[in-house]
């Protein structure tokens, strides 16, 4: 095994290299100039994309307002963006104060804000530190996961905005140009977001320690509160993204393209500048906030269940960073990765984009599975023990490494499985888009049994690799197994950045007014995009079930339940009403995706109606009144969504007790994964449906075209209802099943001495 001091140094190292990697991509970004000099190119050379000359030149355009309109344009998105943020933060802000002074109050209460040692909760022999000093460090760790989860969150939207309009210029030289853009621009997020969360997770581990020193059960108990602060910023990041980015999109392609008959992203259309904005608020700071929410989550629960194993017994240190080695070793396989696809091939034609992309997953699997053997045969005895629900299971390092395996290929395959249903290179959704030829209603029953079908492989896979895992090394073994999944959060995370970039580099390509040659190239990097970000979505989903249920496993030790007994009233009526919770969470934020989005449709008839000249492109819209429609209705309506979430682990808990809060958890994983899965595919289904159509590249394609026509029509109807189910509903219910399972976990103390008071009053 390798010494304490060489795990201390590589730790931290490998998050210094992720965050300079990620610099080093923003710096190449950065010399793409959104200003009409003749003499930009990136870095000289005919390498991605044939020749540096514009296509302007080739087509006698030249014309220098072109680049001037894209920088405008660019500058309009970034300042929505920011300021939907910074509003949200203000709101956001003085709920993470308040939750943070609850924990406080919650967790100090459990022996009267005592300052006295404890018994240990796992071994009574032993004394521990006093619980107000677990409820000062759960506040902070809370607070930090918190931070870090905004800031990983508005430094990807950040970088976004800095980059669309640079892939929209780097399209005038090719479509390999504008790929290794957009890439770079995704990477600069992934690295910096994986790097971030390990570092702050590793240095307030350090902090903490000098405090407890060899109370390390109390240590990683506080250390839970990380996990919370980060899933509970990402709970609002993605409902008000998701509803603000949806309203938007909903509004411009109902009036729009359906009334109007206008195209997508055409500058008359008032709401096109808040859809823009929307998909870096949504899709990028919502999706970086979840992922980090995951990866903290995970890393939460296996320190957990590590501290009361033999690692913690017996104070080895490396064996308990061992989740914390994983993430590391994850970073530089993630770099290695990265530069296959920017600077090891080229790509030279449309139809590459996508395998490019998927290759990526691909060699970050096979590269991380090495990796992983390499880190567990260096970093964990050869056998040790893993605390079982009161019993120590002996467990050796094949089988640890195993978990993790499980865990990073079932990823791969629910990535793969995501794939084939939501790309309309394959069957599932030519069948969609061919069920449009008789109207919306045949495509909408078409896009939902695509949706319920998609769930059976994931489901297969992540209960297969609970099985393995929790076979091999019980809880641990499954909280590794998340981790295993998302050892490669960096190459995922810039996989998914890379959709909503290249999605706003063709509406700026449109909004400029740019030749119609560009926009096929933007749109083809922006299809390829749309079916990683389903991908992306389903890592998120399967990763959240194992965590949850990782997390789940660290709650029922915590409160010391010995057996989580389906049979009793208590728990049954916990498992029923947890099942009911991602239908009543799903329906209030469809609700507000609707309520939105009318306020919208209407703003945009108006304008459509009372300006004039604005159908003739000969005045302009007021794209400001939208963007604020936008901001405010889902500054609104995410406050119930996530007041459902965050209160309902407290109040069952407080009053029912810890066996109906296992059930409501048990419950809600059980039903929330399925939604969220049919209604992630559904949604991109419908999508990938519409772009087939529009995109004519095959004879069948062709019979169902053009834009306009009546089976069009049908399919932008179908894309329009699977907005919200894509972007804001799925992808909420992974942060629901994981937030009330970790918040579960740090309220345990309490709940395990105070709960149940409505029990107490009637037995």
């Amino acid at each position: 095994m390798i010494p304490d001091l060489v795990t201390q140094i590589v730790i931290p190292a490998c998050a210094v290299v992720g965050i300079v990697f990620s610099l080093v991509q923003w710096f190449i970004v950065s010399k793409v100039k959104v200003s009409s000099e003749r003499n930009v190119n990136n870095g000289g050379g005919s390498k991605n994309g044939f020749h540096d000359y514009l296509i302007e030149e080739e087509d006698g355009g030249n014309d220098h307002n072109v680049v001037a309109k894209c920088a405008e344009i660019q500058n309009a998105i970034s300042e929505g963006a920011t300021s939907f943020l910074y509003t949200e933060y203000q709101y956001v802000g003085v709920f993470m104060v308040a939750f943070a002074a609850l924990i406080f109050l919650f967790l100090g209460s459990v022996e009267g804000f005592s300052t006295e040692s404890q018994a240990c909760t796992y071994n009574p022999f032993k004394k521990c530190k006093p619980a107000l000093a677990t409820a000062i460090f759960s506040t902070v760790s809370f607070l930090l996961g918190a931070v870090t989860s905004v800031v990983s969150g508005f430094l990807g939207m950040k970088i976004a905005t800095y980059a669309n309009a640079r892939t929209t210029l780097e399209a005038r030289k090719g479509v390999g140009k504008a790929f290794i853009v957009a890439f770079r621009s995704g990477a600069v997020m992934g690295f910096l977001l994986a790097a971030n969360g390990l570092l702050v997770l590793y240095i307030t581990i350090n902090l903490f320690k000098l405090y407890y020193g060899d109370d390390w059960e109390g240590l990683f108990e506080a250390i839970t509160g990380y996990g919370l602060g980060g899933s509970s910023m990402a709970l609002f990041g993605r409902v008000g993204g998701g509803i603000y980015t949806k309203a938007a999109d909903v509004g411009a392609d109902l009036v729009g393209k359906v009334e109007r008959n206008i195209p997508e992203d055409d500058p008359r259309n008032p709401a096109v500048i808040a859809d823009n904005v929307g998909d870096n608020v949504g899709d990028i700071a919502g999706m970086g906030s979840d992922l980090f929410g995951s990866y903290a989550e995970s890393s939460c629960a296996a320190l957990v269940v590590a501290s009361i194993s033999s690692f913690g017994i017996n104070h080895e240190f490396t064996a308990m960073c061992y989740p914390l080695l994983v993430s590391s070793m994850g970073i530089i396989v993630c770099l290695i990765t990265t530069l296959f696809a920017t600077d090891f091939f080229e790509i030279k034609a449309v139809k590459e984009i996508e395998p490019a992309l998927k290759h990526q997953l691909i060699i970050s699997t096979i590269l991380m599975t090495v990796g992983v053997a390499i880190v567990t045969w260096v970093a964990v005895p050869s056998s040790f023990t893993i605390f079982n629900f009161g019993t120590q299971k002996v467990v050796h390092n094949w089988q640890l490494f195993l978990c993790v395996c499980v865990g990073l290929w079932a990823g791969l395959i629910i990535g793969f499985v995501t794939e084939y249903y939501t790309s309309n290179a394959y069957s599932p959704v030519q069948d969609v888009a061919d069920s449009c030829r008789t109207g919306a209603a045949t495509n909408v029953i078409f896009g939902l049994a695509l949706g319920y079908k998609s769930v059976i492989i994931p489901i297969f896979a992540i209960a297969l690799s609970i099985f393995v895992s929790f076979s091999f090394a019980a809880m641990y073994g499954i909280a590794v197994a998340a981790l295993g999944m998302l050892s490669t959060i960096a190459t995922g995370l810039a996989i998914d950045a890379y959709g909503p970039i290249s999605d706003n580099a063709g509406g700026i390509a449109e909004m400029a007014g740019m030749s119609s040659r560009i926009r096929d190239r933007t749109d083809a990097l922006d299809a390829a995009g749309n079916t990683t970000a389903a991908i992306g979505k389903g890592f998120a989903i399967g990763s959240a079930a194992l965590v949850s249920l990782a997390l789940f496993g660290a709650f029922v030790s915590r409160a010391s339940i010995s057996t989580v007994d389906v049979l009793t009233p208590k728990v049954f009526i916990g498992l029923l009403v947890g099942a009911m919770l991602p239908y009543w969470f799903s329906a209030m934020t469809m609700k507000s995706v609707g309520s939105a989005a009318l306020k919208m449709v209407e703003e945009v008839r108006r304008q459509f109606n009372t300006i004039p000249g604005l159908m003739e492109g000969t005045a302009k819209p007021d794209y400001a009144n939208c963007v604020k429609i936008s901001t405010d209705a889902s500054i609104k309506e995410m406050i119930p969504p996530g007041a459902l979430v965050m209160l309902t682990p407290l109040i069952v808990g407080t009053l029912f007790g810890v066996e109906t809060l296992s059930g409501v958890l048990a419950g809600s994983l059980v039903s929330g994964v399925q939604i969220a899965i049919s209604a992630s595919n559904t949604g991109g289904a419908w999508d990938n449906a519409k772009k087939y159509i529009e995109a004519g590249a095959s004879e069948h394609a062709r019979t169902l075209g053009p834009k306009g026509s009546e089976p069009h029509k049908a399919a932008v109807i179908g894309d329009t209802i699977g907005d919200p189910l894509k972007d804001t509903s799925g992808p909420s219910l992974n942060i629901l099943i994981k937030l009330m399972a970790v918040e579960s976990l740090v309220f345990a103390p309490f709940f395990a001495t105070h709960g149940g008071l409505l029990f107490k009053i009637f037995s």
